[in-house]
């Protein structure tokens, strides 16, 4: 099955009309274990459109990795109301069916994600196996491929990778679903310079050549202006404003 055919079926059985990617509305997430008078996430409004590729800025501690964390489904304790690509999102629920495919995430720190004792062929046929998906093998062949990789580092383990290479094995473990959505937090910010240069470009290919949506966070403004149609500004849990392609081709708007 094509990419624009996945695509096609997957807007069928999450919703005829998908028009946003994501829809978040008064979404709050509070601290947890205890009460506060200043939540994580404070009754946040936000749409992102199908295709683009939007960016989170703002200081430490704003709430971009918890509101990455909560459209991810990894935290499933927040309030309010979610639809990601036409589904409705409940909370205290585990993603399920396509959603589940078709959301996924890539963290910061490409080695605290991949298990130290599996081997990149083990780490990239698991998912698979565990959504039943045919031709598993080829599928892992053509998407390290598709990340620049030679299908013979699967043999390897992640101490035996550089950090670039870690960081695009984590690439491929969240394309081999095919997403619809692909988060990202912080994606280049462990990797030298030279090589921050060689993963975002590669994003953009794989955006080029994929329907994608792409959400990415990063404090680094080039980073969001290289690579963003829109971002939004995180001050203390909520959206202080939206940026567009032209206020990001700017300097200081964080």
């Amino acid at each position: 099955m094509d990419q624009q055919t996945h695509r096609g079926n997957l807007r069928n059985s999450l919703g005829k009309h998908l028009v946003s990617a994501i829809v978040a509305e008064s979404l709050a997430v509070g601290f947890p274990g205890r009460d506060s008078s200043r939540p994580i996430l404070d009754s946040l409004d936000l749409t992102v459109e199908d295709g683009e590729t939007f960016g989170l800025i703002g200081p430490s501690g704003c709430g971009k990795s918890t509101l990455l964390r909560v459209l991810s489904g990894i935290n499933r304790e927040w309030q309010g109301n979610l639809r990601l690509l036409g589904a409705s999102v409940i909370p205290g629920r585990r993603f399920g069916g396509d959603l589940r495919r078709a959301v996924q995430m890539v963290f910061q720190d490409p080695y605290a994600s991949l298990h130290p004792r599996h081997s990149v062929e083990r780490a990239l046929l698991e998912p698979l196996h565990v959504q039943r998906i045919p031709n598993a093998r080829q599928r892992m062949v053509q998407t390290l491929e598709e990340v620049g990789l030679a299908p013979s580092l699967a043999q390897r383990y992640p101490h035996q990778l550089s950090g670039g290479q870690r960081q695009r094995v984590a690439l491929a473990r969240a394309l081999l679903l095919r997403p619809s959505l692909l988060l990202l937090d912080e994606p280049t910010s462990a990797l030298d310079m030279s090589v921050q240069a060689g993963i975002l470009n590669l994003l953009n290919d794989l955006k080029a050549s994929h329907p994608l949506t792409l959400v990415l966070v990063s404090h680094d403004e080039g980073v969001i202006a290289h690579m963003c149609d829109r971002a939004a500004v995180l001050r203390a849990g909520r959206i202080d404003r939206i940026l567009t392609r032209t206020e990001l081709a700017k300097t200081g708007y964080a």
